[in-house]
């Protein structure tokens, strides 16, 4: 029996790479275009709306983020009849070839970009390094860019020893240190959580004008991931698309973190580290009314056991 036509609809999970590759390709091209970069990189596009989302994507990550093994902007295409053009790398490449540097020119002489009213860049890791620094190639555009690295050239981050095997590239040439490369850009929102020592400080060299930074205390070292399971990346990217997000309204976007157990962990663990006793009562006495969630219950009768202990033995001692 023949395999069906692959649509945007389609899961492409548990499908070999090579058949994954054939189902993008044939959706990508029903409404734009599908091409290879090299051996690690593609793109493809689907033409639908005036509003482009230009997303940077692993192949890895597709398939850890998406239950469907698709990429993250197409949820985007369904849910709002935008616009995609999706860059995607095998494994973490931070997009430093030749075949992508070709391609975004190509792109800058074929005008692309100027055919949409209003353009975002995204991505999260390596790929938010990727989506700040090919942000050029589209002078006016919005960025939102999750932990993003400025560069990897250990010149200027020796610093940072997590990618140490990937120094290797060339951070140094065409669309390379992607601070610089907001110049053009809009607004810029950078994501990180300030007790992410190395994020906080990639984040720093991003200081710039045009670029607002979206603090995450608590929540770790994989924001996009949180973000998705909170529901509020889809909101996210609307709001910086429509250019009404701003610190007051992520503020409002990040208030779902407070029904967000893993989040909530890291805010006691925290709380409990700092010796702050009362107000960890008061988080577990405000997630255990609000949530099931026994670990804190549990947490919140220690404490005050404790405490109506020791008030025994003083009042014992007194008496």
């Amino acid at each position: 029996m023949p395999r069906e036509t692959p649509t945007i609809e389609s899961s492409l999970a548990d499908m070999p790479k090579r058949d994954w590759l054939r189902a993008i390709e044939a959706v990508a091209e029903e409404d734009g275009y599908f091409q290879s970069l090299g051996k690690r990189h593609f793109s493809a596009f689907i033409e639908r709306e005036t509003t482009l989302l230009v997303t940077f994507e692993t192949y890895q990550g597709m398939h850890a983020l998406s239950d469907k093994a698709q990429p993250l902007g197409w949820d985007m295409v369904r849910n709002h009849d935008w616009s995609h053009l999706c860059l995607a790398s095998d494994g973490d490449t931070w997009f430093r070839a030749e075949e992508v540097y070709a391609y975004f020119d190509r792109l800058i002489d074929d005008g692309f970009f100027d055919e949409f009213d209003r353009v975002l860049f995204y991505g999260a890791g390596p790929c938010a390094y990727a989506a700040a620094a090919y942000s050029v190639a589209s002078p006016g555009a919005a960025v939102v860019a999750i932990q993003p690295q400025a560069t990897l050239n250990p010149r200027i981050t020796d610093w940072d020893d997590r990618f140490t095997d990937m120094r290797i590239l060339d951070f140094t040439s065409r669309y390379g240190y992607a601070p610089d490369m907001l110049d053009a850009a809009e607004r810029v929102f950078v994501l990180y959580d300030p007790r992410e020592k190395l994020d906080a400080m990639h984040a720093a060299l991003f200081t710039r004008a045009n670029v607002t930074k979206l603090r995450m205390p608590f929540m770790g070292d994989a924001l996009q991931t949180d973000l998705l399971e909170i529901d509020q990346l889809d909101p996210l990217l609307q709001a910086a698309a429509d250019g009404t997000l701003d610190a007051a309204r992520f503020a409002a976007l990040y208030r779902a973190r407070r029904d967000y157990l893993p989040y909530l962990r890291n805010l006691s663990q925290a709380v409990n580290a700092q010796g702050r006793e009362r107000l960890l009562e008061a988080v577990c006495a405000n997630v255990s009314a609000r949530m099931s969630a026994p670990r804190f219950a549990r947490r919140l009768e220690r404490i005050r056991a404790r405490r109506e202990a020791a008030v025994t033995e003083v009042a014992t001692a007194t008496g």
